[in-house]
C-alpha cells in the first residue's frame, strides 16, 4: 500500500496534482486545500489513499495526515464516495469537518459540491454515533481521565469532542487542549493539538 509520494510537482488541475518520482508521474486526486500548499517545479511530499475499484484504480493525495485521516473518516460513511469526500474537504479543513460534525452544523457540509442535506445528515448521524462508542465505555461511564478541572469548562469539552470524530480517544487529548489559552477558539485549540500531536 502507498503511504506517501514525494518528488517534484509538475502539473496540476483544478483537482489533481501530478508529482514525479524516480521518473514516474502519480497522478493524484486531491483537495482545493490542498492544491493552495503546492507550488509547481518544487518538491512536495503527500499522503496517500490508494482507492481500487472493478473499474479503476484511484489515487488520493493529500498535504496532511489529518486531511488523509479526515479524507477515511468520511468515506467510512455509507453513501460517501472518494469524489464527495473530496469535495467537503475541498470546502472545509479537517477541524472545521470535525467542529460541524460535533456541533450537528448540516449547513456548512452542505457547502460542498455535490453534497445534499440527506448526505451531510448521515455523515453527522454516523460520525457521531461512531465517537459515542468511543467514548462511552463498556460499563457506560466516559473513560475522560480525572484531569484538571479546566477539561470541562469553556471551550475545551467541544475541542475533544470534535478530535474523537477525527479518531481520537478523549484520555489522548484532554490534558493537551486543557493545557492552551483558554481564550484561544475551539478551531484553532483542535489545530494547536493535532500540531503537538504530530498530525499536522
Amino acid at each position: 500500500m502507498l503511504y506517501s509520494v514525494r518528488g517534484k510537482l509538475i502539473y496540476t488541475t483544478s483537482s489533481t496534482a501530478v508529482v514525479e518520482c524516480g521518473g514516474v508521474g502519480y497522478n493524484c486526486q486531491t483537495t482545493v486545500n490542498t492544491l493552495k500548499n503546492l507550488k509547481i517545479n518544487t518538491e512536495v511530499t503527500l499522503f496517500t489513499y490508494l482507492n481500487v475499484r472493478e473499474d479503476a484504480v484511484e489515487l488520493f493525495g493529500f498535504a496532511t495526515k489529518t486531511e488523509l485521516e479526515t479524507f477515511k473518516t468520511l468515506i467510512s460513511v455509507s453513501g460517501v464516495g472518494p469524489k464527495a469526500g473530496l469535495s467537503v474537504l475541498s470546502e472545509l479543513t479537517p477541524e472545521q469537518v470535525a467542529m460541524a460534525i460535533a456541533s450537528n452544523d448540516i449547513k456548512s457540509i452542505t457547502r460542498a459540491q455535490g453534497i445534499g442535506k440527506k448526505i451531510a445528515q448521515r455523515i453527522i448521524l454516523e460520525l457521531k454515533d461512531k465517537l459515542a462508542k468511543a467514548t462511552i465505555g463498556d460499563d457506560g461511564a466516559s473513560p475522560l481521565p480525572e484531569v484538571a478541572s479546566n477539561v470541562a469548562v469553556g471551550n475545551v469539552p467541544k475541542a475533544i469532542e470534535a478530535l474523537g470524530v477525527l479518531g481520537y480517544q478523549p484520555s489522548e487529548v484532554a490534558q493537551i487542549v486543557a493545557g492552551f489559552d483558554s481564550s484561544l477558539p475551539v478551531e484553532k485549540r483542535i489545530a494547536m493539538t493535532l500540531k503537538q500531536m504530530g498530525r499536522q
